[in-house]
């Protein structure tokens, strides 16, 4: 903020305050900050070649299809679409997986809202006993 220090009108030290902004420190320090910029821009970039070898990693393909274990409220128990029950859920998963690896294989749970959690667990138990060990809880989406 500057002052006035002359001017008509008041004492001789009344001081009046001035609202205007000056702007030459403002430009002085650009103007350093742009040379020194310049100046050190060029020393940024790599003047050392050097020749990489190619990549070696080969394109991952798609994973394959999940599969879905659905219960009911009513009990009924689902992989994919195909009804199954707690009895044959293991064979039923074996065969919904394929040749894939039962060890790496992640199963997708989904359950009604009223589904009662003794049912709920009496599913996971029996994915346990077959060696899915990998279970992932799916849920909807409120973000409308």
């Amino acid at each position: 903020m500057g002052a006035k220090l002359s001017g008509g009108g008041g004492s001789k030290f009344h001081v009046e305050a001035n609202s205007e902004i000056n702007v030459t420190p403002f430009v002085d320090v650009m103007l350093v900050l742009l040379i020194i910029f310049m100046v050190a821009a060029p020393l940024a970039t790599v003047s050392v070649e050097v020749k990489l070898p190619p990549a070696i990693a080969k394109p991952i393909a798609n994973p394959p299809k999940p599969v879905y274990i659905s219960l009911q409220k009513s009990g009924n128990v689902y992989v994919g679409n195909e009804l199954s029950s707690l009895d044959t859920l293991g064979d039923d998963l074996k065969k919904a997986i394929g040749a894939r690896n039962p060890d790496e294989e992640r199963i997708f749970i989904r359950c009604d809202k009223g589904t009662r959690y003794a049912e709920f667990m009496k599913v996971m138990n029996k994915l346990q006993d077959n060696g899915f060990y990998s279970v992932a809880l799916q849920g909807e989406d409120d973000a409308k």
